[in-house]
């Protein structure tokens, strides 16, 4: 796609020209701290996508969700949140970006509520053992805990979960619908995986290694 340079936005000026200002609420919401209510919808939240990106100027921006019971995600103090790192494919896209430049910023998500919540702040990875051991499930451990310290924090308003009616069982895709997990993986690797397999693996392999 071929872009005209002439509509292309140059400098912060330029860009809120384009915009009505914020109004007064939406700016004052901003905290650097968790309070009482950031706390209990972090506490109600099953689901967060955490945003990184590798150190400028080749670091790759990357987002990846962190998934598990509500509560996962233990809030320390009012400056401090504490992740477990459960396992996945071991590309380990978020935790090297981490490595390289530590600001993340993290969405926090409801079932049911069309809010948001977000954090943004630095974060560290630690493998301390007794830090690990207090995060185990069913036995097993976390290979790591992300750290992050906050640095903003706020809700954020419900109009971009409305217009895309998430929640709504209704809207839910159909069996079929979409390309299965399966089907992409064996056109992204150029048939190194077997479609079916895949598919017919992932019905037991994913439940087995959730933790």
């Amino acid at each position: 796609m071929d872009l005209d340079a002439n509509y292309l936005v140059q400098n912060a000026s330029e860009l809120t020209a384009l915009y009505n200002p914020p109004r007064e609420r939406s700016v004052r919401k901003q905290m650097d701290h968790l309070d009482e209510y950031s706390r209990a919808f972090i506490a109600a939240s099953p689901l967060l996508i955490i945003g990184t990106q590798g150190r400028p100027p080749d670091g790759v921006a990357d987002t990846s969700p962190r998934g598990d019971v509500p509560g996962f995600v233990r809030v320390v103090d009012d400056r401090t949140v504490l992740i477990p790192d459960r396992p996945g494919n071991n590309r380990l896209d978020t935790l090297q970006n981490i490595v390289a430049n530590p600001v993340v910023g993290l969405l926090f998500l409801v079932p049911g509520l069309p809010e948001t919540f977000r954090v943004n702040g630095e974060a560290a990875i630690s493998h301390d053992p007794a830090l690990l051991e207090s995060f185990a499930v069913q036995g097993k451990l976390p290979r790591t805990i992300l750290v992050v310290k906050v640095k903003e924090a706020f809700i954020h308003c419900s109009r971009a979960l409305v217009r895309a009616d998430v929640w709504n069982p209704a809207k839910f895709a159909q069996p079929g619908a979409v390309p299965s997990f399966g089907t992409i993986l064996a056109a992204h690797t150029g048939g190194f995986v077997d479609a079916k397999t895949v598919d017919e693996e992932n019905k037991t392999r994913t439940l087995q290694t959730l933790y």
